[in-house]
């Protein structure tokens, strides 16, 4: 892929997740891990918009149809279903944003870029028929399900500049 999806500075994985280029020591797309830490960690705390925007911004990096692409594609799709049903109390809005993250993760490992996304599949189809499955829900990353830090909402700001 292109240079300007590489970063040298985002460090190695807990594990070896696809994404990972062990023989080489860096992520193929350093720039995906580092939207996927910010990202998740804002998600788990609840920050569903700022979330969204840290995908998005990723997002816009990729063709159209690439693994990249929909990954992310799927991962907005996620944070703004979320953000429907906490916010707005709109489970329609969140079960359509659902389906649509589920098509979008067809084909995309289940450990991409250290997302358990056997875990994020699970939940938001149960979240179909439950909504109240996702309250609570915090995404795996790496093994572990961390909230955010100062350094992501800085990160998430530095999207609007």
């Amino acid at each position: 892929m292109d240079d300007h999806t590489r970063d040298p500075t985002v460090p190695a994985p807990a594990g070896d997740p696809t994404g990972w280029l062990p023989t080489e020591d860096r992520w193929e797309h350093g720039t995906l891990r580092r939207a996927v830490i910010h990202g998740v960690r804002l998600f788990n705390s609840g920050e569903y918009h700022e979330s969204h925007d840290c995908f998005e911004d990723e997002w816009y990096n990729y063709g159209r149809g690439s693994l990249e692409s929909m990954f992310c594609h799927g991962m907005v799709q996620v944070a703004a279903g979320a953000y429907k049903h906490v916010d707005f109390e709109d489970d329609g809005g969140m079960r359509s944003l659902f389906r649509t993250a589920l098509q979008y993760f067809r084909g995309v490992p289940r450990d991409y870029y250290g997302v358990d996304l056997l875990d994020v599949r699970t939940t938001i189809s149960n979240a179909i028929d439950e909504p109240t499955r996702i309250e609570g829900w915090l995404i795996p990353l790496d093994g572990d399900r961390p909230t955010a830090r100062p350094i992501d909402y800085e990160y998430a700001e530095s999207l609007d500049a």
